[in-house]
C-alpha cells in the first residue's frame, strides 16, 4: 500500500486533469455542482472508507462528473482539521486507484474585508493563511512558524489564480484561515493589520491545502462573499446571495480548471 501511495504522488506530480472541488457544508456542494453542471451521486467511491467513518463530515452524496469523472465536488466538513482530514482520505483513495487528483480547490461561501470584498462578489486566494495558527503574547500574536514550527502559508499557482480570477470576475488577495469567526470590529482590525493583503476570511481553505501539499497536488481557494468581517450582525448576511454568486462563478469556472496543467505555470 506504501508504494502505491507513492507511485499515486508520482502520477499526481505529472499533473493529469482530474480535480477536486472541497465545500465545508452540502449547500456549498450543490451549488458549486450546479455551477459546474455535474449530478450528484454517492461518496464513498471519493472518499473511501477512512472518510466515510467520519461521524461529524456531512455524507451521503458526492457531485460527480459523467463524462470521465474529471470534475468531482465534496462537502469535507467545517473547519481546519476535519476539512484536511476528508481531503486527505480523498485524496489517498483516489492515488490508490492510480487515478489522482491533478488539482485540488477549496471553495465556499466566507466574510470579506471592506470594502475591498463587498458581500455577493467572488475572491480567489493568491495565498492561503493560517491566520491563528500561533501563539498569543504579551508583545501581540505570534504565528506558529516563528515558534519554530510547521507552515501558515500556502501560494495557488499564480497563472492558475490569474486565469480563474479574470474568467470569474474575482478579486485576487490573500483568503484567511480562521477556526474562530471573526465577531468584533478589534479583531477585523487586528487580523488586517497582521495581514494587509487578506480580502476574505473562511475555516477550510489552509486544511485542505495542508492535505493537498502533503500529496503534491496543487490548490486553489475561492470565496463568494456572504458578510463582512467584523461584528457579528446576523441581519446583515447574505447567504442566498453569496451561493448563487458560487455557482455562477463556478459556472464559469469549469474550463479553466479542467484545461489547467501545471506545467503551464
Amino acid at each position: 500500500m506504501e508504494l502505491q501511495a507513492q507511485e499515486g504522488r508520482l502520477i499526481a506530480a505529472a499533473g493529469l486533469g482530474r480535480v477536486l472541488v472541497a465545500t465545508a457544508v452540502p449547500v456549498e456542494r450543490d451549488a458549486v455542482a450546479a455551477g459546474l453542471g455535474v449530478p450528484l451521486g454517492s461518496d464513498e467511491a471519493v472518499l473511501g472508507a477512512a472518510g466515510r467513518a467520519h461521524p461529524f463530515r456531512p455524507s451521503g452524496t458526492t457531485a460527480h462528473d459523467g463524462d470521465g469523472r474529471s470534475l468531482e465536488v465534496i462537502a469535507v466538513g467545517v473547519g481546519p482539521a476535519l476539512a484536511a482530514a476528508s481531503t486527505a482520505s480523498a485524496l489517498t483513495a483516489a492515488a490508490l486507484k492510480g487515478a489522482p487528483y491533478g488539482l485540488v480547490v477549496s471553495a465556499g461561501i466566507g466574510g470579506g474585508f471592506q470594502p475591498e470584498a463587498p458581500v455577493g462578489s467572488l475572491v480567489v486566494a493568491d495565498e492561503i493563511v493560517a491566520a491563528d495558527l500561533g501563539a498569543e503574547t504579551e508583545d501581540g500574536f505570534l504565528p506558529v512558524t516563528e515558534l519554530g514550527f510547521g507552515t501558515v502559508r500556502h501560494e495557488p499557482p499564480t497563472d492558475l489564480v490569474r486565469r480563474a480570477a479574470e474568467s470569474a470576475g474575482a478579486r485576487t488577495g490573500a483568503v484567511l484561515t480562521v477556526s474562530t469567526v471573526t465577531g468584533t470590529a478589534v479583531r477585523a482590525a487586528a487580523l488586517r493589520e497582521r495581514h494587509p493583503s487578506a480580502l476574505a476570511e473562511a475555516m477550510e481553505g489552509f486544511g485542505v491545502a495542508e492535505a493537498a501539499a502533503a500529496q503534491g497536488v496543487p490548490v486553489l481557494e475561492i470565496r463568494a462573499i456572504s458578510n463582512p468581517v467584523g461584528p457579528r450582525d446576523r441581519a446583515a448576511w447574505r447567504i442566498g446571495d453569496a451561493l448563487a454568486a458560487l455557482t455562477e462563478g463556478f459556472g464559469k469556472l469549469a474550463p479553466v480548471l479542467e484545461s489547467w496543467n501545471r506545467h503551464d505555470s
